[in-house]
């Protein structure tokens, strides 16, 4: 089924629907089913991870069985290496100039990423390969941290060496050579407000756009009176819609089908 065979509905009326919790743990939880509820909301079938590398979201035979072809990007050779056998990889830079040979412009349905866009350097030229990577009526899905949290503020302000040796120290999988590694972070574009991303995505391409912002993590889990000082703040927030300090967002947009 091609992206263009549903031609009605938005995705801010597709999230409407979900009701999503404001706590980012929902976010976690419901990102595969968000994906594949978008996939049959508005009949998508080609996928492309972006920054997939050696964590995609399918397996090989998850995605068949879903009835999903997915290709997985990155624009490391070494994380494509480790991309699990079975599934199709591009290697590109989604910020890039689009030129490299595995580049299919319009050759998308649906394109997400998951922890990728804080890493990007030019967030609003990515937004815009992705306008240009998109079918007609094809959907894109970013979930990324968000400034000024303070957890990824923190994160953001300290030098790398003592970012990296702080979050080495909380979760030792994200230790150099392990299964999560941590990489630089410049969260170019990573706001959960909607005023300010609005503008940004109607320049990339893109008229029919949602933004869904939650608050709360679960770095402060480990440390008790902080963590509930931190859900509080959070709950606070999000209860009066302070969109400085939200922790992540999905951004959703839809390509116009032309």
């Amino acid at each position: 089924m091609r992206a263009s065979a549903h031609p009605s509905g938005s995705v801010e009326g597709f999230f409407r629907e979900m009701a999503p919790d404001w706590h980012s743990q929902w976010a976690w939880d419901n990102y595969e089913s968000t994906i594949l509820g978008l996939t049959q909301q508005f009949g998508l079938r080609r996928v492309c991870e972006i920054g997939g590398g050696r964590d995609p979201l399918f397996t090989a035979e998850q995605a068949k069985r879903r009835n999903i072809d997915l290709i997985v990007n990155d624009i490391d050779a070494g994380e494509l290496a480790l991309t699990p056998a079975g599934l199709k990889t591009a290697r590109f830079d989604i910020a890039g100039d689009l030129s490299e040979p595995d580049i299919a412009r319009g050759g998308y349905d649906l394109m997400v990423s998951r922890m990728v866009f804080e890493h990007v350097g030019d967030v609003e030229r990515a937004w815009t390969n992705i306008h240009a990577l998109l079918a007609p009526g094809g959907v894109a899905l970013a979930f990324f941290p968000t400034l000024w949290a303070p957890v990824f503020a923190l994160n953001h302000l300290l030098p790398e060496k003592a970012s990296r040796a702080i979050v080495h120290a909380l979760f030792p999988l994200r230790r150099d050579g392990g299964g999560d590694p941590k990489f630089p972070a410049h969260y170019d574009w990573c706001r959960g407000s909607r005023a300010q991303l609005t503008p940004m995505l109607n320049r990339a391409g893109f008229s029919d756009v949602h933004i869904q912002r939650f608050w709360g993590h679960g770095y402060f889990d480990r440390m008790p009176g902080l963590k509930q000082a931190d859900h509080a703040f959070n709950a606070l927030a999000a209860k009066i819609g302070w969109e400085f300090v939200t922790t992540y967002a999905y951004v959703v947009v839809r390509k116009d089908r032309g």
